[in-house]
């Protein structure tokens, strides 16, 4: 087992029903890994890596969609794409300006600065992730939310776009260095493909909140006492907490 896969232990905890998957982007062909044997477009390439032994895709790998390529940086933008008509024909906008718009928000990878992708269910991961993704029910995703706040605070935040959900997914986190989350079914082109059901929250991770969050998992408490005692317990135990709290800012 990779040092990697041991630091990722706390996840088999959840019992996810499909497997977390990292992400690693590469200007060099990855050692020991063998190239996708099919085209997929890329908000595909996760599900297939939770099936899948680890795999690394290149610019021939992805399917008709160009999103994956273009925010990568394998290929010059499309006019017509960033134009917003796209969206517009779809109708997923209703003008092409809507869709233009977007276009200003999506962050990208600079050009040539990848030529490739590399995927990995957890369980398998022989690198350090960029990016890991996990699919959670609500409960699960609460648990991951929390210990990324549960030692400083920081507040949860969601980045999307009715369009190129995979930037938001794969490239913000990374670029960012922020936790970002969706619901599947809110994104126009996985939820096109049927690529996961409605209703599941994707979590993605970026490498350098990983530690963090793994120590939190290990010293938090996963449900709270609150989650499960009941309404009118839990706020006779929240008026005990706050007694005594004032009483001990008394003696003091």
């Amino acid at each position: 087992m990779s040092s990697i896969q041991r630091d990722l232990s706390v996840f088999n905890k959840f019992n996810f029903e499909r497997k977390p998957v990292g992400v690693k982007y590469l200007l060099s062909k990855p050692d020991g890994i063998q190239m996708l044997d099919k085209n997929l477009d890329f908000c595909e390439m996760f599900k297939e890596a939770q099936e899948a032994s680890p795999f690394y895709a290149v610019r021939e790998n992805f399917g008709v969609c160009t999103v994956g390529p273009l925010l990568l940086g394998m290929t010059d933008p499309d006019p017509i794409k960033e134009s917003g008509q796209m969206a517009s024909k779809l109708g997923i906008l209703k003008e092409a300006r809507a869709g233009r718009r977007i276009y200003q928000y999506i962050p990208r990878l600079a050009k040539n600065s990848v030529n490739y992708v590399t995927f990995s269910s957890f369980d398998k991961l022989s690198f350090e992730p960029d990016v890991l993704i996990v699919t959670a029910n609500p409960s699960q995703a609460e648990i991951l939310l929390r210990a990324m706040s549960y030692t400083t605070g920081k507040i949860w935040s969601s980045k999307g776009t009715a369009v190129l959900e995979c930037a938001w997914l794969y490239i913000y986190p990374y670029l960012s260095g922020e936790l970002n989350f969706t619901v599947t079914g809110f994104g126009s082109g996985m939820k096109a493909r049927q690529i996961l059901p409605d209703g599941l929250i994707l979590v993605s991770i970026p490498y350098d909140l990983l530690p963090g969050i793994i120590e939190n998992l290990r010293d938090m408490e996963w449900v709270l006492l609150s989650y499960t005692e009941g309404r009118d317990e839990h706020i006779k135990r929240q008026k005990r907490a706050g007694n005594a709290l004032k009483q001990e800012s008394l003696t003091k």
